[in-house]
């Protein structure tokens, strides 16, 4: 790591804070001089150590993405307690299965319940910040997408994919819209990541089938995934702007 700390002075709100990607990124933020605020939604525990862990430089917020009025209760929180925010990392993310075979309710349920947690909280955190950003100068968004976004997924699983396709999306439709405030908007479209989400997937399907269309063989660590997010948050990092970025270890072709 370079002494040279990149990201010194900016607050950065990350959501899904708490553990897996989110946790890494708070950790490698920090590192580079940020200021980390936490979100997390259920595990006040791992948050707090998270916390101690950074030697209490950081902020955390609870807030229950899956609710309506979750995103909006997250942004005034985490605004009162920073004072000012430089850049919203929209990491916090669900992976629910439903068959095509499943009642209505049920189908319709899913689907809802995905799309609120992984796109209309994110799209509604985008809203709060663009607004905040247009009055300070500029800003940053990451979005943390997924090569289900880019390819399409699996049968039963296809809500994640769609609320990732429309996440790189609303990143572009972004990216366009506001380049001119001095707001930079990218998204991140990991494949698998070593989580406990696809330590899940492994256990059920074995590593072979989870890495078996994975050039590289392997899945990636979050502290990969970290140090990119804390590059693209670099000031120097402009022209970045709508920019996908796969990490998906050669498996998706455009």
């Amino acid at each position: 790591m370079s002494h040279v700390q990149s990201l010194a002075g900016q607050t950065v709100l990350v959501t899904g804070a708490s553990g897996g990607i989110g946790a890494a990124i708070v950790e490698r933020l920090s590192a580079e001089g940020a200021q980390p605020v936490i979100h997390y939604g259920r595990d006040k525990e791992r948050a707090q150590a998270l916390l101690r862990k950074l030697g209490r430089n950081g902020l955390m917020v609870q807030a229950d993405l899956s609710s309506p009025d979750g995103a909006f209760t997250l942004w005034r929180d985490a605004l009162a307690a920073a004072g000012r925010i430089h850049a919203v990392v929209n990491n916090a993310g669900i992976r629910s299965e439903i068959s095509i075979d499943a009642d209505a309710a049920e189908w319709r349920a899913a689907w809802q319940k995905e799309f609120q947690v992984n796109f209309f909280a994110a799209a509604d955190l985008c809203k709060e910040a663009l607004v905040h950003f247009k009055q300070q100068g500029g800003g940053r968004i990451v979005n943390m997408a997924s090569r289900a976004g880019q390819r399409g997924y699996a049968a039963d699983a296809m809500p994640y994919g769609a609320t990732k396709a429309a996440l790189i999306n609303l990143t572009k439709s972004i990216a366009r819209s506001f380049g001119r405030d001095g707001i930079v908007a990218v998204s991140i479209a990991p494949g698998w990541v070593r989580t406990d989400m696809a330590e899940e997937f492994v256990a059920r399907n074995g590593k072979d089938a989870t890495v078996a269309d994975i050039p590289t063989g392997e899945m990636a660590e979050p502290a990969e995934i970290a140090e990119l997010v804390a590059f693209l948050l670099r000031p120097s990092q402009a022209s970045v702007n709508g920019a996908t970025f796969d990490v998906n270890g050669g498996s998706y072709i455009r």
